[in-house]
């Protein structure tokens, strides 16, 4: 599946840095929740993000018309309801192919304590043409639904 991501950026993202993917990339989810689209979570409103359609692991992927430079990749990731052991793989493929890790971790949400995982990675990359956010929800019981509050990518500085 294409989605094309439509909302735009605010003037304060661009000023920190934010690339406006709206203008430059393409972006492929594996599944969406209706009320839950994916271009929410590049909006820069945070209201409500985006979340699966369904239970498992989830591949969402920002596709650039033309390769870019990145320095910083901030994402968000809240769950208010459920228990459950989530873990990430943030990878990148320059334009010459070949995909590359670039960190894969795990966090345990908690609705009575840790909600929000927050994780901003100052990087160096050239010419990156494809993100790629692999999203295991559950790792324990393999029935957790993905969700992510936002994703930003920062350009050079």
């Amino acid at each position: 599946m294409r989605k094309r991501i439509a909302a735009p950026v605010t003037t304060a993202e661009q000023e920190q840095g934010w690339l406006k993917l709206t203008d430059i990339a393409t972006v492929e989810v594996a599944s969406e929740e209706a009320s839950f689209p994916i271009e929410a979570v590049f909006t820069g409103d945070g209201a409500h993000g985006w979340r699966a359609s369904a239970p498992g692991p989830q591949l969402i992927r920002i596709l650039f018309d033309e390769p870019v430079s990145v320095s910083r990749i901030r994402l968000r990731f809240e769950e208010r309801e459920l228990q459950r052991t989530q873990e990430f793989t943030l990878s990148w493929c320059p334009a010459a192919g070949g995909c590359k890790e670039i960190v894969r971790q795990q966090f345990n949400f908690s609705p009575g304590g840790a909600t929000t995982e927050l994780e901003e990675y100052s990087v160096n990359l050239e010419d990156v043409a494809v993100l790629e956010l692999l999203i295991r929800p559950d790792i324990g019981r393999h029935d957790g639904i993905a969700t992510l509050a936002s994703w930003r990518v920062g350009g050079p500085r």
